[in-house]
């Protein structure tokens, strides 16, 4: 196959509105690869590299002159062995090597090619929910129940590795494929909730009612004395938290899956800010605030809060209802669980939500009991409750400052995540709540993200999310989207989070008062 064939399938997603369009243009391209084509293919359409990264920033290939080819020839298992040898240079001279391997892959492709190549190796090829239509298409190519290719991306956490089985042996491959421990899957994520009332009664009352911890999202597996800890995002930083794993490996149980947070804690208690808990295992410490730096946080000790538990001692528990999963995780965990209280009345739970807050967390969580763990999706088996709306958006730019704040980026522009796998939808702009530690920052941060600017702003790849406190939204013709955000002001970044895991457009609209007023230029 060759590359070209990628592309043209790659732009007609891009280009059409239809998510049935889509699965279908990618299904058909899947169905014409050969098997060694198959998972780089599948990783090249999700915005994804089988190599991981490669050390190849915008600059580098932006800033490499060569003449485009005049006809496509490269193939996918050409293109394939470039990347694993540019993942595999290392050592004294490897700027160098690189750029000649990176001239010579971009000196083979034609225009169309190149600039697929250049935004799959910076990154700017990945968009929210892509993989999520990649993984319909292979579903349709394989000629198998979408909800079974989920499942087993689920629990591969590789969706190329996951095509390959469906493709080569359907459902039955799929079938095959369990939680192992040492692997982390997809976490299980909570919508916005609405008042207290409505969401105790969509579970009519069986719920879990927990504290929502203002944390890092951690996921711990241990086999025997092998412990590993990783992040929301899957990284692993079982090394930088030395004292998490000690705690785990001192668990009364042989084998083990937990999810939870978390975060550093003040000499009373209560829980530190945000980016001080991630600064002890920020993947780019340039990503934190000016103000943190690794050594300032470098002794504050992470507590863990566990409050679910996926495996233990060699049974899975993921289609186990939370109630289930709950005495598990007391059996093994209960001094380190999460607080919560199991079934409340209305009342209770007000008291509780008050308690929550007072003590410095951001608001609670409620879960049906009966839920199994659905892990990689949003749905409405947990809720999150907060005292004001809050959104992860995708900063898609920013424009300059003036007055006090001439020769910063200063004023944010929002997207919400295109459900469909397109860009992200702007939904407004705010400077509000920006410090002068976070002024600086993004002024010295937003160039390494750049895809262009004008006089008055710096527009970025679709890299950073940000949360988003706000009072509402409301219909506006000004945005693509139809909304814009009322009273927006930012809370902090996350550097937790990747694009793929903000807020969608449908998230922002579901804001809507019930019976909006006239739209707002």
């Amino acid at each position: 196959m060759l590359l070209s064939d990628v592309v043209a399938a790659s732009e007609s997603v891009r280009a059409s509105a239809s998510r049935k369009v889509k699965i279908a243009g990618l299904a058909e391209l899947l169905g014409r690869a050969e098997p060694a084509e198959l998972m780089p293919v599948v990783a090249w359409v999700s915005g994804e590299l089988p190599q991981g990264r490669l050390g190849t920033g915008w600059r580098t290939v932006a800033g490499i002159a060569v003449p485009p080819a005049a006809e496509p020839s490269l193939t996918v298992t050409v293109v394939d062995q470039a990347l694993t040898e540019l993942a595999a240079v290392a050592g004294p001279g490897s700027v160098a090597r690189r750029r000649e391997l990176l001239t010579a892959l971009l000196a083979a492709a034609t225009d169309a090619e190149r600039i697929f190549l250049i935004r799959l190796l910076t990154g700017e090829l990945r968009q929210g929910a892509l993989t999520a239509i990649v993984a319909e298409a292979v579903a349709q190519a394989a000629q198998v129940p979408s909800e079974q290719v989920r499942r087993a991306f689920m629990l591969s956490g590789r969706l190329p590795v996951t095509a390959a089985a469906a493709i080569a042996g359907g459902a039955e491959a799929l079938a095959e494929f369990r939680l192992e421990v040492g692997r982390p899957i997809q976490p299980m994520l909570a919508a916005p909730g609405a008042a207290l009332d409505d969401v105790l009664a969509l579970f009519d009352g069986d719920v879990s009612v927990e504290q929502k911890l203002d944390g890092a999202r951690i996921q711990v597996h241990r086999q025997g004395s092998q412990v590993h800890v990783f992040t929301r995002t899957l990284r692993d930083i079982t090394s930088g938290v030395p004292e998490l794993v000690q705690l785990v490996s001192e668990l009364p149980c042989d084998s083990v899956v937990l999810d939870g947070e978390t975060l550093a804690l003040t000499p009373s208690g209560r829980p530190r800010p945000f980016q001080e808990t991630m600064s002890r295992f920020a993947a780019d410490p340039s990503f934190e605030e000016p103000r943190l730096t690794a050594n300032s946080t470098r002794d504050l000790l992470l507590h863990p809060y566990f409050f679910d538990c996926l495996h233990l001692d060699g049974t899975d528990l993921l289609d186990a209802p939370l109630r289930e999963r709950r005495e598990a995780l007391a059996k093994v965990a209960g001094e380190h669980m999460i607080p919560a209280l199991l079934r409340p009345d209305p009342e209770a739970v007000a008291e509780y939500f008050d308690g929550a807050l007072a003590a410095g967390h951001e608001g609670i969580m409620i879960k049906s009991l009966s839920a199994p763990y659905a892990a990689g999706r949003r749905g409405r088996a947990w809720q999150k409750i907060k005292p004001a709306h809050t959104l992860d958006l995708i900063v898609l730019g920013a424009e300059w400052g003036y007055g006090r704040r001439t020769g910063y980026l200063s004023n944010l522009h929002l997207g919400a995540r295109d459900p469909d796998g397109g860009e992200p939808v702007m939904v407004g702009k705010t400077f509000k709540g920006l410090t002068d530690a976070l002024l600086h920052w993004q002024t010295v941060e937003f160039p390494r993200h750049e895809r262009g600017r004008d006089e008055h702003t710096v527009y970025l790849r679709p890299e950073l999310v940000v949360e988003i406190e706000l009072d509402g939204v409301q219909t506006s013709s000004r945005y693509p989207g139809q909304v814009a955000l009322r009273f927006a002001r930012v809370v902090r970044y996350r550097p937790d989070k990747e694009p793929v895991q903000a807020d969608t457009i449908d998230a922002v609209r579901a804001l809507l008062p019930s019976e909006p007023g006239p739209a707002q230029g």
